[in-house]
């Protein structure tokens, strides 16, 4: 089980154990759909394991207050009849009906480091950024790469009109006898064919099986670092599965790597750059390693998920933890210098702060021009889906 199912799983527990309720049968007339629900377990932990129990469910809609919320959002949708735009305004969280929701979630029903009500409210803010950008058209944070991209309007529609069908129809797991917006977000990004937050799930299974067969066991106070984070630099041509600075980064790793004093080397980037684009580049970055310099799979963890430097580190972090890294060993970032200097900059600190809410780590010493020292932070194991690519 990875880290990260790992906590949701535990989450889901603790929220059964806090209602007092038994684990959820079959749900009458409806299935269960594998693709929707990989992705709600990456981008809603905390709703996927209220949808999987219906009493905790019953046990939210009773607790004080919320069914006046519920019931005002429900006249709101259906006021407006079949007005697929008003329909999708209707679907969004008011900060009031945030802070009730919020409110109303179980103290310890979320395995995250700030408590459940953080946890809801990042969920609720994350329905609220996928339905303005994917059903209203507002642009999102990063459009070259983020978001639907160019649609023709009667495409759009139809995508419009088929997530606000998916919201109303049944599926075993969800929340939408609570609240249909859970389900109408992963609708908006499943029909946009965003669903790029599931591609590699389980993260510990796949491209990585040999290196977390390896790390059980491993004798880690043989090594001074964890792991050698190499960060990605997309391509920005379709048909180049690894960009010149990716290829540069990778003679980087490979020398620091050599050197013994790591026990991995961690590969991380998206299927970012361009835009739909068909190549992940830790996949690729993943496969020059062990092509042009013999480096084993069972020492190469991809992390193919991030989409900004920000995300290269707190992914990684992520990653550390769910091969049971120790938690205080530091790790050495590999990039080229002008990366480096930027990450080790105070702009960074204040970006890490404005996108992620957080540092996903402290940077230390530099050991060269393109290596510094990097200590992981827990709080990287917050799941946001305000970047629901990669929450």
């Amino acid at each position: 089980m990875s880290g990260r199912r790992g906590m949701q799983a535990t989450a889901a527990a603790m929220l059964m154990a806090t209602l007092a309720v038994a684990p959820a049968p079959v749900f009458a007339g409806s299935a269960g759909d594998s693709a929707t629900e990989a992705l709600s377990h990456r981008v809603f932990p905390l709703f996927e394991a209220i949808g999987h129990d219906a009493r905790a469910m019953a046990a939210l809609k009773a607790r004080a207050g919320i069914a006046a919320v519920l019931e005002a959002r429900q006249t709101r949708r259906e006021a407006c009849e079949q007005d697929l735009p008003c329909r999708a305004r209707a679907m969004l969280w008011s900060d009031t009906e945030t802070a009730a929701v919020s409110a109303a979630i179980p103290a310890d029903a979320s395995a995250a480091d700030d408590g459940a009500a953080a946890q809801s409210r990042r969920e609720l803010v994350g329905i609220n950024t996928i339905i303005r950008t994917y059903a209203l058209g507002e642009v999102p944070r990063y459009p070259d790469i983020d978001g639907p991209g160019t649609v023709d309007p009667r495409e759009a529609k139809a995508r419009l009109q088929a997530a606000v069908w998916l919201a109303a129809t049944p599926r075993a797991g969800s929340v939408q006898t609570v609240d249909p917006s859970v389900d109408f977000a992963l609708a908006l990004l499943d029909v946009n064919d965003r669903a790029d937050a599931a591609g590699f799930e389980p993260l510990t299974g796949g491209y990585n099986a040999a290196a977390v067969k390896r790390s059980r066991g491993l004798a880690w106070n043989r090594y001074r670092y964890s792991a050698l984070i190499v960060t990605g630099v997309g391509p920005e041509t379709p048909d180049t599965p690894l960009s010149a600075f990716g290829k540069y980064h990778l003679r980087l790793a490979a020398n620091r790597f050599a050197q013994g004093d790591a026990a991995f080397v961690i590969v991380t980037g998206g299927r970012a750059h361009p835009r739909a684009t068909r190549f992940t580049e830790a996949v690729e970055m993943r496969r020059a390693l062990i092509e042009r310099y013999a480096i084993p799979a069972d020492a190469i963890l991809i992390e193919p998920y991030a989409r900004h430097t920000t995300t290269n580190l707190r992914n990684a972090t992520r990653l550390l933890a769910a091969i049971g890294a120790p938690p205080a060993m530091e790790t050495v970032i590999v990039s080229n210098p002008g990366q480096s200097a930027t990450i080790e900059s105070p702009a960074f600190v204040e970006r890490n702060r404005s996108e992620l809410g957080y540092q996903p780590g402290t940077v230390g010493p530099r050991l060269s021009p393109t290596a510094l020292v990097f200590r992981p932070a827990t709080q990287s194991a917050r799941i946001d889906p305000r970047d629901p690519l990669d929450p």
